[in-house]
């Protein structure tokens, strides 16, 4: 990439020419990418949703993972309006770039929720679309739902990461690294909590249900009769899916911050 020459020294580089061109592609990419999780999306909320019995499993797994989330993002919300004001405090090289690395700091906290929230909320919906297309069309049907599903994370990482990079260099050009440290930040510090909060939950729910189900009751693991079950399914979600899915768009992002 052409060197920006002594005025980066002084806060006053600009990106022109090829590589602001590069910059615009980048972009581009990323609004192609969350328009294919937009088709995604709409593929698999479009397959069948199997008999009654399941859907209403199912909605039970989804209004637990939701209420999880919820308080999740209610707690967490606290931290991020805090550390929005302790940034504001560190030095920088001007107001501007102050403002702006705490208001990308919420952007990318933000990113990495909707990524995380994004994927649970498709994937507790898409399970028991997979398990309908497995019992009637066969594995390759189901296998095609899954892998769908699976790809919207995927495209939200890819698209949302990209675009608040790309949205952070148009802007502050030759001061982007000081302000896309606050973007990085603010994805790191919500996956941490996403990861963490979601694996805890998850051993706590399957160790429940096998104590409570197996154990007292003697009902195999798994069973729709043992109540803990839906909790189970519910720590699985929130830990492999939304925790995972907000990591791997915390490690994106860094990776673009480097």
């Amino acid at each position: 990439m052409r060197r920006l020459g002594p005025a980066l020294a002084s806060g006053g580089a600009t990106v022109t020419g090829s590589n602001l061109t590069w910059v615009v592609i980048v972009a581009v990419v990323a609004l192609l990418a969350l328009a294919v999780a937009g088709w995604l999306v709409r593929e698999v909320l479009a397959a069948s949703q199997g008999t009654e019995k399941m859907q209403q499993i199912a909605r039970a797994v989804q209004e637990g993972a939701a209420a999880y989330l919820r308080r999740q993002f209610k707690t967490l919300g606290v931290f991020v309006v805090v550390i929005f004001f302790v940034l504001l405090l560190l030095p920088a090289d001007s107001a501007s770039v102050r403002w702006g690395r705490s208001a990308f700091f919420l952007v990318g906290a933000l990113f990495s929720g909707l990524t995380g929230f994004t994927g649970m909320s498709l994937t507790v919906r898409g399970n028991v679309r997979v398990a309908a297309a497995a019992r009637g069309a066969g594995e390759r049907s189901a296998l095609r739902i899954a892998f769908r599903t699976g790809g919207v994370a995927g495209m939200f990482t890819v698209g949302l990461g990209l675009a608040g990079a790309a949205l952070v260099v148009l802007i502050y050009r030759g001061n982007a690294p000081s302000v896309l440290e606050g973007f990085g930040f603010g994805a790191a510090l919500l996956a941490m909590f996403m990861r963490v909060g979601g694996g805890i939950y998850t051993k706590a729910a399957d160790v429940g249900a096998d104590l409570v189900g197996k154990v007292e009751k003697h009902i195999p693991e798994d069973d729709p009769r043992n109540a803990a079950t839906i909790a189970d399914n519910v720590g699985d979600n929130v830990g492999d899916c939304a925790g995972m899915a907000a990591d791997l768009f915390e490690s994106y992002a860094v990776t673009l911050v480097a």
